[in-house]
C-alpha cells in the first residue's frame, strides 16, 4: 500500500516535537519504515532513526532530513495548525511548530525512500536515510555521529540533503561552495550589584549595561566588516529581572552570529567580546562577563563536481530555470558534520514552498519581504501541493545521479 503522503505531512504538521525531544516523530519514520520493509536502527543521538537501503554493488549515497521543531507558536490558520507545546531546554512551557519546514523534509525523505525501493531494478548500490534530531540545536549531527552512526552504517561517497524555503514551489536553489553561512551560539551573562528600583546610584543596573552592550554590538558589521562581506550579528534573546522596583543583579543576552568562513568568524567573535568586555568596564562592572559557546556550526560548503551534476539532473528532470543560484544563505546547518567527519563529499539544495501565483504576486507588487513568511515564522507554512512533490522527486533524481 503506498504512503499517504499528504495525511502523513499533516500529522507531523499536528505534532511538532522540540530538539532531542522527537520521540513521536521518531516513531511516526520507524513505522512507516517498517510499512516499506526497510531496515533501520532508532534511538541514535538519542533521538535520531538511521534506515539502509541494500541493492547489490555501487555507490553508497546518504540522504538526511531533520525532524525538530521550534519554540513558535503558529499562527497560520491552517486547519492543521499545531496547538502543541513543549518544555524547553530552560524549563519554561512553550508553544511548538514547524516553523521550519522540518515536517516537511522528513514527509519528503519517507516518499523518495517509497519510490526508490519500488524502483530497484534502475539502481544499484547502498542508500542510508538519516533522520536527524535537534538540527535548530545545531547539535543533532555531531549526536549521531558521537552515538557511532558513521560506523554502524555504510560510509557514505556522498551526502544529500535538502531544505523547503520561500522560493516558488517548482524552483530548486542550489550553488557550488559555501551555500549556508557558519554559526556560533553565544550566551552572554553580564554582572551588575542588584538593588533597589528607587536607589539606582546604589547599584551597577546590569540592564543598562545590556542594552548599551545591544546597542553596541549593532556597529560591528555596520562599521567594522567590509561592505563586500558578509557578516551577521543578531541579540535574539534578553532576559533580566524579576520585578519593576527591583535592580537585578545579571543580564542574559544570546547572541546569532553568522560569517562564510573561519578567517571571518575569528575577526567578528574577537569584535563582539570586545565590546561585551568594554561595555560592561564603562558601566563599573565589578565583575567581568562570562561568554560561553553554546553552539558552533560549519559553513555549508557544497562540493564543486558533485553540485555540477545534481544541477544537470535537476534541470533534466525539472525543465529549464528551474533551478537557479540563490546565493549564499546566512541561515546555517548542521548537516555538513556527516560529511566532514566521513570525508564525503556533500550536495545541498533548497526548494521552493510558495504557491507561485502568490509569489509573482508579491514581486509584482514589491512585497515579497512583507508577504512571503519566511522559515522561523509563526505564518511560515509550506503550500502542501507541488511542495511534496517536487520534494519528493527531487530526493529520487538526486539518489540516481551518484548511484550506480
Amino acid at each position: 500500500m503506498a504512503l499517504d503522503l499528504e495525511s502523513l505531512y499533516i500529522d507531523l504538521h499536528r505534532h511538532p516535537e522540540l530538539s532531542f525531544q522527537e520521540t513521536r516523530t521518531a516513531g511516526v519514520v520507524t513505522a512507516k519504515l517498517a510499512e516499506l520493509g526497510i531496515e533501520f536502527e532508532e534511538g541514535i543521538g538519542r533521538t535520531g532513526v538511521a534506515a539502509v537501503v541494500r541493492n547489490g554493488e555501487g555507490p553508497t549515497v546518504w540522504l538526511r532530513a531533520d525532524m525538530d521543531a521550534l519554540p513558535v507558536p503558529e499562527q497560520t490558520g491552517l486547519a492543521y495548525a499545531s496547538t502543541a507545546r513543549g518544555i524547553d531546554p530552560a524549563g519554561n512551557d512553550v508553544p511548538v511548530m514547524h516553523a521550519c519546514g522540518h515536517d516537511m523534509h522528513v514527509t519528503c525523505l519517507l516518499g523518495a525512500l517509497e519510490r526508490l525501493v519500488d524502483e530497484k531494478d534502475a539502481w544499484s548500490g547502498t542508500i542510508v536515510a538519516v533522520f536527524q534530531p535537534a538540527e535548530e540545536h545545531g547539535a543533532g549531527a555531531q549526536a549521531m555521529i558521537a552515538d557511532g552512526v558513521l560506523e554502524r552504517f555504510p560510509r557514505p561517497d556522498i551526502v544529500l540533503g535538502q531544505h523547503v524555503t520561500p522560493l516558488p514551489a517548482g524552483v530548486f536553489g542550489v550553488r557550488a561552495g559555501t551555500q549556508m553561512a557558519a554559526s556560533d551560539g553565544l550566551t552572554v551573562t553580564m554582572f551588575g550589584r542588584g538593588g533597589h528600583g528607587s536607589r539606582p546610584h546604589a547599584t551597577i543596573d546590569p540592564i543598562v549595561m545590556a542594552a548599551a552592550t545591544v546597542m553596541r554590538l549593532q556597529t560591528v558589521v555596520s562599521r567594522e566588516v567590509d561592505p563586500r562581506d558578509v557578516a551577521v550579528v543578531t541579540v535574539g534573546s534578553i532576559h533580566a529581572g524579576l520585578k519593576n522596583n527591583i535592580i537585578p543583579a545579571e543580564a542574559k543576552l544570546e547572541l546569532s552570529l553568522r560569517y562564510p568562513n573561519d578567517e571571518a568568524r575569528e575577526r567578528v567573535l574577537g569584535k563582539v567580546e570586545r565590546v561585551v568586555r568594554a561595555e560592561a568596564e564603562a558601566s563599573g562592572a565589578e565583575e567581568p562577563p562570562t561568554i560561553v559557546t553554546d553552539h558552533t556550526l560549519p559553513p555549508t560548503i557544497n562540493d564543486p563536481d558533485s553540485t555540477a551534476r545534481l544541477v544537470s539532473a535537476f534541470g533534466r528532470a525539472f525543465g529549464e530555470g528551474a533551478v537557479i543560484d540563490p546565493g549564499m544563505f546566512t541561515g546555517s546547518e548542521d548537516v555538513s558534520w556527516f560529511a566532514r567527519e566521513s570525508g564525503a563529499p556533500l550536495v545541498f539544495w533548497f526548494w521552493g514552498g510558495v504557491d507561485p501565483t502568490a509569489y509573482a504576486d508579491a514581486v509584482a507588487a514589491g512585497t515579497v519581504e512583507r508577504d512571503i513568511p519566511t522559515n522561523h515564522s509563526p505564518l511560515f507554512a509550506p503550500v502542501v501541493h507541488p511542495t511534496l512533490e517536487r520534494g519528493v522527486e527531487a530526493l529520487v533524481v538526486a539518489a540516481r545521479e551518484f548511484l550506480a
